[in-house]
C-alpha cells in the first residue's frame, strides 16, 4: 500500500518480518537459517577465487548488476558481464571446472535475476 511505501525507509522493527520457532527446530540450526533467510526474501550468490570462497546475501529479485554492488561499487560501476553456473549444475558436474568443460557456465547481463546460491564471477572494468 502506499502508507508502507511511504515509511519502508526508516527500517521500523514492526515492518521487519517475524519467524516464529517451535523448540524442536532450534536443534537444526541450519535448516532454521535457511528458513528464516527464505521468510525474509533473502538468496545468496557465491564467489569462488584463488584467495577466499565467499556466500553474498541479497534480497531475492535482486540483478546481477546490483549483486555486484553488493561486492564493491567498482565492480557495478565497471559492470560488463556475469558469469554464471547454477549450483545444481555446479554439483551435478563435481565442480566448477568440470561443470565449465559441460558447458553450465552462462553469461548473463546486467538484468538477469540472482538465483538462490548461483557461482558467480562478474567481469568488469577497472
Amino acid at each position: 500500500s502506499a502508507e508502507l511505501g511511504i515509511i519502508s525507509g526508516y527500517g521500523l522493527f514492526t515492518l521487519k518480518p517475524v519467524v516464529v520457532i517451535k523448540k524442536e527446530e532450534l536443534d537444526d540450526l541450519g535448516t532454521l537459517l535457511a528458513r528464516v533467510l527464505a521468510e525474509s526474501k533473502y538468496i545468496c550468490f557465491l564467489t569462488v577465487g584463488d584467495k577466499e570462497n565467499r556466500a553474498w546475501l541479497i534480497k531475492q529479485g535482486t540483478t546481477a548488476w546490483e549483486a555486484a554492488g553488493a561486492i564493491h561499487s567498482d565492480i557495478q560501476k565497471g559492470f560488463i558481464r556475469a558469469e554464471i553456473i547454477s549450483f545444481d549444475d555446479f554439483i551435478a558436474a563435481g565442480g566448477e571446472t568440470q561443470a565449465k568443460q559441460a558447458g553450465k557456465q552462462r553469461l548473463e547481463q546486467k538484468d538477469y535475476l540472482m538465483q538462490d546460491a548461483d557461482l558467480t564471477t562478474f567481469r568488469f572494468n577497472k
